[in-house]
């Protein structure tokens, strides 16, 4: 599975970004981030949480892809 990021929730602080081991998330050219899913790993193995998830401020802004 992987996390997403809801764009309209999204106010672009960019504190998701260079938290992802991975480096799985990038700016869009609207502003907003996005993850790539093909490279997020929800961070398993690594922390409790996603650390995307943990660090955003704004609630329900980042969660597991449905």
């Amino acid at each position: 599975m992987a996390m997403f990021i809801d764009a309209e929730l999204c106010t672009a602080c960019g504190d998701c970004e260079p938290e992802c081991p991975e480096a799985a998330i990038r700016k869009t050219k609207m502003g907003t981030y996005e993850i790539k899913a093909n490279l997020c790993t929800e961070c398993e193995d690594q922390f409790e949480m996603p650390r995307c998830e943990e660090v955003c401020e704004v609630d329900g802004c980042i969660r597991p892809v449905d």
